[in-house]
């Protein structure tokens, strides 16, 4: 699920800045960007990551930064005199002219720009720690109210589906009507004088629509839909749910092989469709 969440504060002279993006992944794919001075920090906050956000492609950002401009790269003029002497020096010997671009030459030698070693005590540690835990805040909060769009959405297909499932019932009435008639029809025409035992007939047409009953499967879909909405609210329920759209899927599948009607079929693709428009969702949940 898609989240962000971004923090900040200062303690001292040091800016600390951390940055939480993530998006949807069944596991939990990790990636922490540190300065390489608290790298030593590093299985502490992913294990701070984990505990919050649990799952999701997650990308950690961390920055320090010094407000105070002394204390930034600085140039070392000592360096910078030692090698501008032995470029005169071997120009005079050499006698080879000096370049015009001589302050450029200089400033690319290694050594002429030192960044001040820093040094951090532990309270330093934890107001990093206490920035990361206000990002990873932010960042779950982000997901929870996109949770609420999704859970919104995961009751109105279910809802779809169940008022597709209660179109069914106009049109079963007619359908063994339907299938008496023609089932009459075909057998007339079969024989010469189209007479035939009506008795046989009864009884073999019974066991023929108890073949074709969907009462079994309409109920217990209807049950599944209702088990769904009372499981959609529990601590981590995606996978739950994930059977139980599976569930769904099976009875869905069957009542369109047995219902034998054009009109019932039609109502089937779109319970199918609601029904696939939840599976993707269900990817995106805990």
């Amino acid at each position: 699920m898609t989240g962000y969440g971004k923090a900040e504060q200062i303690y001292l002279t040091k800016r600390i800045v951390v940055e939480v993006k993530t998006l949807n992944s069944k596991q939990l794919d990790l990636s922490v960007k540190l300065p390489q001075e608290i790298r030593s920090q590093e299985l502490e906050y992913r294990n701070m990551v984990a505990a919050t956000l649990q799952r999701g492609k997650v990308d950690v950002m961390v920055s320090i930064t010094d407000t105070n401009v002394e204390q930034n790269t600085h140039i070392e003029k000592e360096v910078i005199a030692s090698y501008l002497k032995q470029v005169k020096e071997i120009s005079e010997e050499y006698n080879i002219p000096q370049s015009a671009d001589l302050a450029m030459l200089l400033f690319k030698m290694p050594g002429i720009f030192v960044t001040p070693e820093q040094q951090y005590d532990e309270n330093f540690f934890e107001k990093i720690k206490e920035t990361l835990q206000s990002a990873l805040d932010m960042t779950d909060d982000f997901r929870k109210k996109e949770g609420e769009i999704l859970k919104q959405d995961l009751i109105k297909r279910k809802d779809l589906i169940v008022q597709y499932l209660n179109e069914v019932g106009p049109y079963e009435n007619n359908r063994h009507e339907n299938i008496k008639n023609k089932l009459i029809k075909n057998l007339t025409e079969l024989t010469q004088s189209g007479k035939y035992d009506e008795n046989r007939f009864e009884q073999e047409l019974i066991f023929y629509l108890e073949k074709l009953d969907i009462t079994e499967e309409k109920v217990r879909l209807a049950k599944h839909c209702a088990y769904y909405e009372e499981t959609i609210d529990e601590e981590g329920a995606g996978k739950k749910l994930g059977f139980i759209a599976q569930e769904m899927g099976r009875e869905i599948n069957t009542l369109g092989s047995k219902a034998n009607d054009a009109d019932i079929q039609r109502l089937v693709v779109k319970m199918k469709d609601e029904l696939e428009k939840i599976k993707e969702q269900l990817f995106n949940i805990l």
